[in-house]
């Protein structure tokens, strides 16, 4: 046992300062939480399946986007009626010509790129987030092709937790603040 001791003292004083500190976010833990592993599981699939069952909204916060799936999964849920508003980094934006931003604009998709960091490096999918089924989706994965079949990626789905999905929605709401509409002007 004594060979832990310090460890144990470290992470007491870590979670002390954490508590202190205004800036961390702490929430009970509630609903489920699933994860996933590329290679060799559908992420994707997850994914889509998730925007599938939104009723109000999906608010998005993508690095690189270049999965025409996820693509059309939001705009269906666009015509379904469900509010869909993507931040995307404007690099990335920019210098991948197969990002599927504009076959999100078409689809009546509101995006707006986001700037005013080195990366806009944000994977996050929140949905119906006032709705006591809100879920959360985060972790590494990129909504790309790559993502899936050539990376070693995670996500985690926190489902059921409406406070988790508000604070991410915050978020997302103070990063869409700064960003610029999408438009071919936007990403020179």
């Amino acid at each position: 046992m004594k060979s832990f001791a310090p460890l144990l003292l470290a992470l007491v004083l870590s979670h002390a300062a954490a508590a202190e500190d205004p800036a961390v976010h702490r929430y009970a833990a509630s609903g489920s939480i699933e994860i996933a592993f590329t290679p060799g599981e559908r992420i994707d699939r997850l994914i889509i399946a998730a925007i599938d069952g939104a009723r109000s909204e999906v608010l998005v916060q993508a690095y690189s986007f270049t999965d025409h799936a996820i693509a059309r999964s939001l705009v269906r849920a666009r015509h379904r009626g469900v509010t869909v508003r993507v931040v995307a980094d404007k690099e990335q934006a920019r210098t991948l010509p197969q990002n599927v931003l504009p076959e999100l604009m078409a689809g009546a998709v509101d995006v707006w790129l986001d700037g005013n960091f080195q990366a806009a490096h944000n994977k996050v999918i929140v949905i119906d987030a006032d709705s006591p089924h809100a879920t959360t989706i985060t972790g590494s994965y990129n909504f790309t092709v790559a993502a899936q079949r050539g990376n070693a990626e995670n996500i985690i789905m926190l489902r059921d937790n409406a406070p988790v999905a508000r604070a991410y929605r915050d978020n997302w709401e103070r990063l869409r603040a700064g960003a610029v509409v999408w438009s071919a002007e936007a990403i020179r």
